[in-house]
Formats: C-alpha cells, structure tokens, sequence
C-alpha cells in the first residue's frame, strides 16, 4: 500500500490532541475526518489541523469511502462497540486503552478483528516508550531478565475531570483504564504469560462509584513477579513510574524516560525515530497496514491482558 492513509479520528479531547500533534510528524497519512462530542470545540480542533471534515457521529466518517483507518481516543465504555463498527465499515482501526471494559467485549473485537482480516490494535503506550523498548531491547538480546516489577499508577482525580483539568463526561477506572497498561507490559517484558493474580481495592467512592485506591500482584509462568498501586488520591507527583529489578541491574521508567537504579540518566534517544511513545504507536499502527501484517499491541496480542483484568474483577467482586 503506497497511497497515503486517510485517518479519521475519534475523539478531540486531550488524548486525541496527542495523536494528531503525532501524525503531523509521519509521512503519507492524512487525517480527513475528526468526530467529538462537541460540535463547535471539534470544529476549533479541526481547524488548528487543517481537517476538513467534522461530525458528532462516528457513522457518519464510517460512510466516507476514502477513510482507510479510524483511531478511537473515546471514552473506555464505547471503546469495543466502536471498535466493532469500525472494522464491519471495513476499516482498520487502532483504539486507545483498554480495548473493552469487559472480556467478553474484549473477545468479541478479537473475533471480529480475525474474520476481517484487518490491522486491529490496541494503544498499550508502554511497549512503545523508548524507555521500556530500551529495556525489551536488553531481555531480547539475553543481557537482562526481571525478576520483579514494581510500579505505580499515581493521581489526583476526587472529581471528574481529564488530564488537561477539564470535566468529563465518562468515569475513568484503576483496573480496566490504567492496571491495563502494567499487565499487558508485565507480560510481554517477562516473555511469559501471567499464571496467578491478585488484587484488593479501597472503599468505593459515593458519587464516582469507583474504587480510588487499588493493589494488585501478578506472577508469571518464569517465576517474575510484580507489584502494581493505583491511586486517584494521591496528591503528589501525577503519573506511572516503573522500577525493574533484574538479574543484571536495576533501572527506573518515567514514561519515555529511564534511569538506572542510582538516577543517572541513561539516553535513549536513538532507540527509536521519536522520543514520543504516542507518535511511536502511531507509526506502528501505519506501517502495519502499509505492510499488511499484524502490529505490536495487536488485539490479538493484548488479548491475554484482559483475561487477567476479567480475573481480578470477579476476585474484587467476590
């Protein structure tokens, strides 16, 4: 495929804005369609970046003949039916974490991604940090193994609002939004499936109905183990730092970021074309489709994830 990608986003909100400052850094693709909920700020948003056509309804760019690939930066509850409705319209489609909020959502993407046999992908950002690439790149060619991971999922959300401190219009979650992104890189730095799993979570808050507080342990099938807390009540630095302890050393993740276990800085700069993990999952999802074949963070990939998230709800239910 050498034509160029016409993209249609979903989603102009703070994540969406990420995939478009992105895309403009990636040769032959073109996003031509911005849907959001909000008629007139999706309009503000698509003028910035020069996208001609706007709507409110993701039909209506399903219909639009010259759309290849949709990227869904919607909220997690419309994630799986948006997904499906997007490869039945023959597209590809990349959508941000999680992929469902279910596993039985979950499943059915994956189903549906196979029949149609096209690039289905799932925005599990952290298998594209240069900073965890740095660290695949080190297990991959046998120079370390972890033997633990701990990692912390910090914020300060007591009310609804996004990362750019504006309200919502959807409840964001600990286990299915932002555990999702430990378990699946969990997996895939250890090279071994997740074989035991347990979580606890705090009391549930009275308006949001979510837990704010969370812990949960993972073991893999090699014996690597991991540690994961998930907080919206922290009020203290805001986001997800990684500790690997290994066989060969200790080092820190701080998104694209990474330091050894003592805080030199090591540079990971030519890991990849960008410093940018969210342009670098982009030009996967691209390239993918280019070359007709299956990308890293494929549906089909992630979908053991979701599995253990399916788990831990019905323990945390129970």
């Amino acid at each position: 495929m050498s034509k160029t990608i016409k993209v249609a986003l979903a989603g102009a909100g703070a994540f969406g804005i990420k995939h478009l400052d992105g895309i403009k850094n990636i040769d032959g693709v073109e996003v031509v369609s911005l849907i959001s909920r909000d008629l007139e700020k999706t309009k503000e948003v698509a003028d910035k970046y020069g996208i001609q056509h706007v709507t409110t309804d993701l039909a209506d760019s399903l219909a639009l003949p010259e759309v290849d690939a949709v990227i869904l930066c919607t909220p997690t509850q419309m994630h799986a039916a948006q997904s499906l409705a997007c490869l039945k319209a023959g597209k590809h489609v990349q959508v941000e974490i999680p992929l469902a909020d279910s596993w039985k959502d979950a499943e059915e993407v994956a189903r549906v991604a196979k029949e149609k046999a096209l690039v289905a992908m799932c925005g599990h950002t952290r298998r594209f940090n240069p900073s965890h690439q740095w660290v695949h790149n080190k297990i991959k060619a046998g120079e370390f193994n972890i033997q633990q991971m701990d990692v912390q999922t910090y914020f300060f959300r007591r009310t609804n609002m996004n990362a750019l401190g504006q309200a919502r219009s959807w409840t964001d979650h600990l286990l299915w939004h932002h555990a999702a992104h430990t378990v699946d890189l969990f997996a895939y730095q250890a090279g071994s499936p997740i074989v035991k799993a347990n979580a606890v979570q705090g009391p549930i808050h009275p308006t949001l109905g979510i837990a704010m507080d969370m812990s949960i342990q993972l073991q893999a099938a090699n014996g690597a183990i991991c540690t994961l807390s998930l907080s919206f009540n922290n009020d203290g630095p805001l986001g997800t730092y990684f500790r690997y302890i290994g066989d060969t050393g200790t080092y820190l993740a701080r998104y694209d970021d990474l330091y050894t276990g003592k805080e030199e800085q090591i540079d990971v700069s030519k890991v990849a074309v960008s410093m940018n993990g969210i342009e670098l999952q982009d030009r996967e999802f691209f390239a993918a489709i280019k070359e007709g074949r299956e990308p890293n963070s494929s549906v089909a990939q992630v979908l053991p994830c979701y599995k253990v998230l399916h788990e831990l709800e019905l323990q945390l239910n129970a």
